[in-house]
């Protein structure tokens, strides 16, 4: 795996490196379920219903999961190196305290993803609609969020190292006592930040976002505005 070098824009905020996965054939898993502590090298998943599977400090490397169900599954601690996820859905997908390094995430549907404690590094999230994603005390570094809506995502206490947010959608985004260092949301398609706008230190915004903020800030120093 090669990843794409880093280019620095007029504004001085240093891009996101891409992760460029490149499978080697892979062979198809054909077992029941999921083990914790589990090796899983050169599979793939090809519309398995991982619903409730326990992969606990699991390890998936240079794998493939398509069309996956992925409710409850606990892969809490899990590593996912130079894997692709397409198409996988579910609902309360624990993957607190995972480490995800050189992911693609591509038309995903989940809700209520636990990724709190998580460390993702070189990691693309294209496409897709993901609820409720849990990544309190999260460590981002090189993640793009591209063509996807997030919905009430939460990065509380997260600290965010060249992320890139690109024609997305962020709805009542929670950013409290976040940390943030090149952080990119001038190509958000709809920024909605319901909490910690006073920690957007560290991020670029476009001058249109910054009207469109305006209240906010002027609300977080004391300012009252009126006619």
């Amino acid at each position: 795996m090669a990843a794409s070098g880093r280019k620095k824009s007029t504004t001085g905020v240093t891009a996101a490196r891409r992760p460029e996965v490149r499978l080697p054939p892979l062979v198809p898993w054909d077992g029941d379920g999921l083990e914790p502590d589990g090796d899983y090298d050169g599979v793939r998943f090809d519309g398995t219903d991982l619903t409730d599977a326990s992969g606990r400090g699991a390890r998936f490397m240079d794998c493939a999961l398509d069309g996956c169900a992925l409710d409850r599954a606990e892969l809490g601690r899990a590593r996912f190196i130079d894997a692709v996820l397409t198409g996988v859905r579910g609902v309360g997908t624990d993957l607190a305290e995972a480490s995800l390094r050189d992911v693609e995430v591509v038309d995903a549907r989940l809700g209520g993803v636990q990724l709190h404690g998580a460390v993702l590094e070189r990691v693309v999230v294209r496409g897709g609609k993901i609820d409720y994603l849990n990544l309190r005390k999260a460590r981002l570094k090189d993640v793009v969020f591209e063509g996807c809506v997030l919905s009430e995502p939460d990065f509380g206490d997260a600290h965010l190292v060249r992320v890139e947010f690109r024609d997305c959608v962020l709805k009542r985004a929670d950013f409290s006592s976040a940390r943030m260092e090149s952080v990119d949301l001038r190509a958000v398609a709809e920024l909605d930040i319901a909490r910690g706008v006073d920690r957007l230190a560290g991020a670029v915004i476009s001058p249109v976002q910054l009207m469109e903020l305006a209240p906010a800030f002027a609300a977080q120093i004391g300012v009252r505005v009126e006619a």
